[in-house]
This record gives structure tokens, C-alpha cells and sequence, in this order.
């Protein structure tokens, strides 16, 4: 079955039960909080973007977007490490694992994925975060693309193999096939496949998002949510009264959207049980818990202690989220979106904490994605720190972000979807001035008044930078907050900080070299103090 290992002793698609009972006999982690397996994942937890690299191969090599995001490697490199990898499953005495699933529950446009690991909570992991099959659809399973997860595995003489560290990930798309060492963290077995979904769907005019989507109590409307990690897509699609498709990756295709994965990866940082209940009772046996830290005795767990990590996450199937579709044993798919909501985490203020935006506002600020990396979503990022990530998701892209860019075009335009921004960073001062962040209550009031059709825009103004059109006078929310050049205290620092945040989009967008004068015109402007 795994046909380029000569070692075929392994587990193939376990229980929960089964995998479960593995990691503890091998001390792989320890049962604690309502029965769930916490385990840490060792150097790394988060993952290591300078390591990732696609072989440079004629396929696939004139689609790809070359940078810093997709690396190339040499096919003499690629097959260095693959045989080194394959060595160490070769060599072992115990058992590996495997899991066979699909990514992307929408039968047209599925990818069917295999899954190889040394451990068995890599393995819960990947049950949990992709699409599980049916007994039936083991027997006649036909591989697609496969993971092949050595993180025992290092290259010394990394120098010599074209590679950044001793660590790395490697696609080859031609033999559909990747490799990964060095790191333990399995957040790399999931977001792999999502930059191969990445790949292949535009291909066949679906687009792919980093988004979250749920749909209405009656499921005749969806909302998308887009936004990198740590900007709400999961704490704000998580709703007791939407049922949810998914929390991260999505395909929008003809049909409408679908869910690309089984399963949700939540942070896992200063959770609150009152604050995202649906998230905490998904807290159960088969349930992972990453880095977080846990009384050895008692064992507890502190949600709000980051000693271990700012990116301790949990990983469940989606089904023990209570109002998830998945829960109701119903395909994670959804009709066309009737709001589309851009998340971001200004870390300026700057941003109002609602806006809507017209189609070239939203083609802009899709193009820039936006937002600040937040405190441990990358190895090495300690504090937020302002990014442009295109698409909200560039880290993932395979494809050049104009050819996602034009797919969300062409679907709003069809389907006439509202786009709104949404900032659950700061607002009224900077995150360097020592304030908090936007209460999340307020956050969600936002969000339930988008997605029940409540927002008014009868009474509405412009913020100063951006041109972005705010409603007034909406339920629950005072006008000053709402308006940043209102909530500020230091005008001049506000402008000073503005025309700064101005000059950072403007430099971003000019390396897209677009010369189309709506875009550039949708963009922010720089503005004097007495405006």
C-alpha cells in the first residue's frame, strides 16, 4: 500500500480510542482536562516559514509564485532528503502510522490525502483536522497527494542542500508528495495540504480562502470570515446560534461554500470558558491540547500561562463543536455568502472596528491582507508586529495572489456578496501604548449585527485614511468608539501614526506593480493634522 517503503509495518486510520491509548503507553502525552491527550511538540510550536520549499520541476514550475513564501529547491536536493526520511521509516522496529482521508468536503473538489507518522498523537491530529472516510471508501482509496512526517529527521549539511536550517518542508508536486523534518509541530501536516488545495482549485476556477464560514440557524445564509491566525476566526464563527462549517479553510465554488477539513485548530491562549464556551466544550476524550501548561499533580491547566507558548492550541473533529454541522452529521457546506467579513488585528488603531467597503476597497485590502502577526502564531515573533500577508493568507499561497484576488472578484460580483472590515485589534491608541485590545463582546456584537442584516447605514461617516463608510448610531455601540479619529486622546499622534500606517499600504501594493487606477485609488491617503 505505501508503495515507495519496503518497511510495511504499520497502523493504518486507528480509533480515537486506539490512537489515544499509543501516545500514552509511549509517553507521548498524558490524559487531563475532560479526558483530552495533552501533548507538547517539542522545539517548535508554531511554524517555520523560512524552512518550507517547493522542487523546481517542469510541471509545476511556471505556476508557482517564487519568493520568499515558495522556495525553490533542487530535485538532486529534494531527493537527498527523501531518501534520508525514507531510511529512518525503513529502520524503525515499531510501528508508524497512517492515516488516509480527504480535504475538502465538497466530492468534486476533494483531495485524497494520506498521512505518515512516527507518533501516534500526530496521527489523532490529522483524524481530527481532516475529512474521516467511511469503511467503503478505505477499500477503494486511490492516493492523491501524501505527508510523509520525519520530525526525528535533521540535515546537518543543510548549507550544502539549499536549505535555510537543519529543519525542513519540501513539496514535490509533481510526485504529489511532501516531506517534513526537524519539526514535531503538526500544524505543518495541515497547513501543507491547505497550500496544495491552493494549487489545484484555482485551477478548476474554485476559489481557495483562509477563512472561517458558518451558516444561518435555517442555512439559507452563510458568512465567510477572513483573517490570519490570532484575528477571530474561530472565536467569532463559533456561535451558539449559527451552526458552523469550519473555522479556517474554505473552497467557494459553483455550488456555493465547502469546508476543507474534519476538524478545528483553536488557540488555545487565554481561553475563557464564558467567553467561547463552544470552544472549551469541545474540550473532551479524543481532543488535543498543545503547549499548554498543567499542574503535574493535579493537573490543571492554566489557559492564560504562556511559558510554554503564546501558540498553545487545541485540535478537535468538528463535530464536538455543539453547533457545528458536522455535529448534525451534515456535509460542512454552505450557500453563496451574504456578508463577507475581512478580519484584521490593527495593531495601529488606525482601522475602524467596522466598515463597509465597495468592490475596489475590497479587492484592495484583499490584495494587502492586512493585519499583525500576533505573539507566537510564528516561531520568533514575540509581539504583534504589523504585516501584509495578501489574501489574508499569503504564507499558504502557491498561485500569484492576483489569481485569488480575481476568482473573490468575480464571485462577488456574481453572487453580490457585502464585504465588511472588521478590526478586532485596537482602536483609539496603539497596542505599543499599553492598552487593550477590543473587548470581544464588542467584537461579537459587531459580527451578530453583520450576519442578522442589522447594520444601518442611513446615518454613516468616513474615517480619514482608508475612506471607509462607518455606521452611525448602531445598537449597543457608542459612536466615538466607532470612529477612530474621535476615540483617539493625541490627534497629532493619531495623524503622525496614520500617515505612517498610509505610507507601509502604499509601499505593499506598489510591489503588485497593478496599474488598474480604481485599486490604487481605493487605497489609503495621506492626510494633514488639520483635516
Amino acid at each position: 500500500m505505501i508503495d515507495f517503503l519496503k518497511n510495511q509495518n504499520f497502523h493504518r486510520n486507528l480509533t480515537i480510542d486506539e490512537l489515544v491509548k499509543h501516545a500514552v503507553s509511549k509517553n507521548e502525552g498524558v490524559i487531563g482536562l475532560n479526558g483530552a491527550l495533552m501533548v507538547d511538540t517539542g522545539e517548535f510550536s508554531g511554524r517555520i516559514p523560512r524552512d518550507k520549499f517547493i522542487v523546481d520541476e517542469i510541471t509545476s514550475s511556471k505556476n508557482i509564485w517564487w519568493g520568499e513564501v515558495n522556495q525553490k529547491i533542487s530535485e538532486e536536493n529534494f531527493n537527498h532528503l527523501f531518501n534520508k526520511v525514507i531510511k529512518t521509516y525503513e529502520d524503525l522496529s515499531s510501528k508508524y502510522f497512517v492515516f488516509d482521508g480527504f480535504a475538502g468536503d465538497d466530492k468534486d473538489n476533494s483531495l485524497n490525502v494520506r498521512m505518515l507518522t512516527k507518533k501516534s498523537w500526530q496521527s489523532l491530529f490529522v483524524n481530527n483536522m481532516f475529512i474521516r472516510p467511511s469503511k467503503n471508501q478505505l477499500d477503494n482509496f486511490e492516493v492523491d497527494f501524501t505527508i510523509i512526517n520525519a520530525f526525528d529527521v535533521k540535515e546537518k549539511d543543510w548549507k550544502n542542500f539549499g536549505l535555510n536550517s537543519e529543519n525542513f518542508i519540501v513539496f514535490h508536486i509533481e510526485k504529489k508528495i511532501a516531506i517534513i523534518g526537524g519539526t514535531e509541530y503538526a500544524g505543518e501536516m495541515k497547513k501543507g495540504i491547505f497550500s496544495m488545495m491552493h494549487y489545484y482549485l484555482p485551477q478548476k476556477n474554485v476559489l481557495s480562502m483562509h477563512c472561517s464560514a458558518n451558516v444561518s440557524e435555517n442555512h439559507t445564509e452563510s458568512a465567510l470570515f477572513f483573517g490570519l491566525s490570532g484575528t477571530g476566526k474561530t472565536t467569532l464563527s463559533t456561535n451558539a446560534k449559527r451552526p458552523l462549517i469550519g473555522d479556517d479553510e474554505h473552497g467557494w465554488s459553483d455550488n456555493g461554500i465547502f469546508n476543507f477539513e474534519g476538524g478545528c485548530y483553536a488557540k488555545a491562549i487565554n481561553l475563557d470558558k464564558k467567553k467561547e464556551p463552544e470552544i472549551y466544550n469541545a474540550i473532551k476524550h479524543g481532543t488535543l491540547l498543545e503547549n499548554v501548561v498543567y499542574d503535574k499533580n493535579s493537573l490543571k491547566v492554566d489557559f492564560d500561562d504562556n511559558s510554554k507558548s503564546d501558540n498553545s492550541r487545541i485540535c478537535y473533529p468538528i463535530n464536538y463543536v455543539e453547533n457545528s454541522l458536522g455535529s448534525k452529521n451534515l456535509p460542512s457546506s454552505g450557500p453563496h455568502p451574504n456578508a463577507v467579513i475581512f478580519l484584521t488585528c490593527d495593531a495601529y488603531g488606525i482601522m475602524p472596528p467596522i466598515a463597509r467597503l465597495d468592490l475596489n476597497q475590497a479587492m484592495y485590502h484583499f490584495i494587502s491582507g492586512y493585519t499583525a502577526k500576533m505573539a507566537g502564531t510564528e516561531t520568533g515573533v514575540n509581539e504583534p508586529v504589523a504585516a501584509f500577508s495578501p489574501c489574508y493568507g499569503g504564507p499558504f499561497l502557491t498561485l500569484h495572489p492576483l489569481v485569488y484576488a480575481q476568482l473573490l472578484q468575480d464571485k462577488l460580483e456574481k453572487h453580490k456578496s457585502p464585504i465588511f472590515l472588521v478590526n478586532t485589534g485596537w482602536s483609539g491608541s496603539s497596542a505599543t501604548s499599553g492598552s487593550s485590545r477590543i473587548d470581544l463582546k464588542l467584537t461579537k456584537h459587531i459580527i451578530k449585527l453583520i450576519t442578522d442584516g442589522n447594520l444601518n447605514f442611513s446615518s454613516s461617516v468616513r474615517d480619514k485614511f482608508f475612506n471607509l463608510e462607518i455606521p452611525m448610531n448602531l445598537d449597543g455601540l457608542d459612536n466615538n468608539f466607532l470612529v477612530p479619529h474621535k476615540s483617539w486622546k493625541d490627534l497629532e499622534e493619531y495623524y503622525n501614526t496614520g500617515n505612517m500606517l498610509t505610507g507601509l499600504f502604499n509601499t505593499n501594493f506598489n510591489k503588485f506593480d497593478i496599474d488598474d487606477k480604481n485599486l490604487i485609488n481605493a487605497g489609503p491617503k495621506a492626510q494633514s493634522g488639520g483635516n
